[in-house]
């Protein structure tokens, strides 16, 4: 590293003082400091300066490069939150020798202007707080910015990508009492192995379009909450390749952050409201690459977190971050080495529970972040090309149609679990030929079918349908009612008592799985 920042010490104190600002009522400027940026906080305005410094991966030496730096961070980011992008500005000489915000002097120093949100709010901070509706709005978000986000040519990034093993190997072993080498040499073996077998994967979904210039640094401290909504801000601008990648890459540091965090009920909720949103089958396939995509991001942040310790000043700080970097580490162990996957059926008569059980059993089922839920409602939907809680006409129920879902259901089953990762199908089963064409699936995927059948008295059931709302299913009281002459045939699938609460049920469907 080559490091000028001496030379913008004065810039420095006078992005410190309140008074260069013109805030009205503005008595304090807040200070952050990274290892590449100084963040100024006062009143509503941030401004934010690249420090001149030079590290192998970027390069903000000369003022030329930290003005283009934050051009390059304005267009990165204006998409994600145009709401706190507010532009670049420069700090002037002015011709009495006065500093001057944006100024008639010349440049010494340019600075991204934003307006300053409630740093508090943050999801870093907020982590008690991100329930289920939450984590849904979070996996909608990635979702559409994915959407947006450019494809790039893919080779450097899957190259570079090949290259961060090696990389981590060699930082790691310059702190031996956080990372034993014969771990960090499991773990890159490992991680070695997991990269060969995804690259064919990763160089068709490049040529598909789904290796984009992408957020790059997706974790809870860079989503923060405004009017309630999560925004994606300091998005990675210095580099193209590290911010590019494949989007379930750019998607995993999210996952990872959660889970990692004791958050595996929102991860999991993520997960599943991001493929419902993208819709994309070539996803499912792509969960092979998840459980490595995972290890990476955790064992780059385990580095990144040693770092900091190097510049912690304070005992308590150096002692957290290696309890941080140790942690990342463990989870990075974990992930590459995933469990088997499970292929669990929940059947039964609408308003038994089914999707409610679902939702609760899928974040424990490995591997991590959860098993993916695959629902028919949901999925005649999508068929009929209109929006989860659309209601359907009775033609799109009609026996032929019903025939397709279960087909789309087995169908989606089998890669995911072909992938290496666990499904959870939620349907009625009521017919044999049905469960037979799962337990199907199952085996060609090479696995087996945990099938449970959820029961519950009609009295029950139609006081569910009744109470929903906002729902994928359709199902009324009418439907309900209709159903108690279905006649399931032989039924080899476990039955579960239905009629009691969320967590009976829950207890009673993991007893019977594990």
């Amino acid at each position: 590293m080559n490091d000028a920042a001496g030379s913008q010490d004065e810039v420095l104190a006078f992005l410190a003082d309140p008074n260069s600002y013109g805030e009205a009522g503005a008595t304090a400027v807040r200070r952050i400091d990274t290892h590449a940026a100084t963040v100024f906080l006062c009143g509503s305005r941030a401004l934010k300066i690249k420090r001149a410094v030079r590290f192998a991966f970027l390069d903000f030496s000369t003022l030329e490069k930290r003005k283009a730096a934050c051009a390059a961070e304005l267009a990165v980011n204006a998409p994600y939150a145009p709401e706190i992008y507010r532009g670049v500005v420069a700090i002037t000489r002015e011709r009495d020798g006065r500093l001057a915000i944006g100024g008639s002097g010349a440049p010494v120093e340019w600075a991204v202007d934003m307006r300053r949100f409630d740093e508090t709010r943050t999801l870093d901070h907020l982590s008690g707080a991100i329930n289920a509706a939450l984590a849904d709005a979070l996996g909608r978000v990635v979702a559409a910015a994915h959407r947006k986000a450019p494809p790039v040519e893919p080779a450097p990034w899957i190259a570079a990508l090949g290259g961060y093993i090696d990389g981590y190997v060699k930082d790691f072993s310059k702190h031996p009492d956080i990372f034993a080498a014969a771990a960090v040499a499991a773990l890159a073996r490992q991680s070695r192995d997991a990269y060969e077998r995804i690259v064919p994967q990763l160089r068709k979904r490049g040529r598909d379009g789904l290796v984009r210039r992408n957020h790059g640094d997706l974790h809870l401290g860079n989503i923060v909450l405004i009017d309630g909504r999560p925004v994606l801000f300091d998005a990675i601008e210095f580099s193209d390749v590290i911010a590019s990648g494949d989007v379930l890459y750019d998607l995993a540091f999210l996952l990872m952050d959660l889970v990692e965090r004791g958050l595996a009920e929102a991860a999991n909720i993520v997960l599943n409201r991001y493929l419902a949103e993208t819709k994309r089958i070539a996803d499912l396939d792509a969960l092979a690459a998840l459980p490595f995509f995972l290890s990476m991001r955790a064992a780059i942040r385990a580095n990144v977190t040693a770092a900091r310790m190097e510049r912690a000043g304070a005992d308590e700080q150096r002692d957290i971050a290696r309890t941080e970097a140790a942690a990342y580490f463990a989870f990075a162990q974990r992930a590459i080495a995933p469990a088997a996957p499970k292929l669990i059926a929940i059947g039964g008569l609408s308003g038994t529970g089914k999707s409610q059980l679902a939702r609760a059993l899928a974040p424990a089922i490995a591997p991590m972040p959860g098993a993916v839920i695959v629902r028919s409602d949901v999925e005649r939907k999508v068929l009929f090309g209109v929006g989860e809680t659309e209601r359907l006409p009775p033609h799109a129920y009609a026996a032929d149609i019903t025939e397709r879902v279960y087909a789309v259901l087995c169908d989606k089953a089998r890669r995911i679990v072909g992938a290496g990762h666990s499904a959870i199908v939620d349907a009625v089963f009521a017919r044999p030929q049905e469960r037979a064409a799962l337990e199907e699936a199952a085996r060609s995927a090479g696995s087996r079918l945990h099938g449970l059948f959820l029961t519950a008295p009609l009295a029950v059931r139609l006081a569910r349908v009744g109470g929903r709302s906002r729902d994928a299913s359709d199902a009324d009281a009418a439907v309900a009612q209709a159903q108690e002459a279905y006649d399931t045939g032989q039924l080899d699938w476990v039955r579960i008592d239905a009629a009691g609460t969320l967590a009976d049920i829950a207890a009673r469907a993991r007893a019977v799985l594990h």
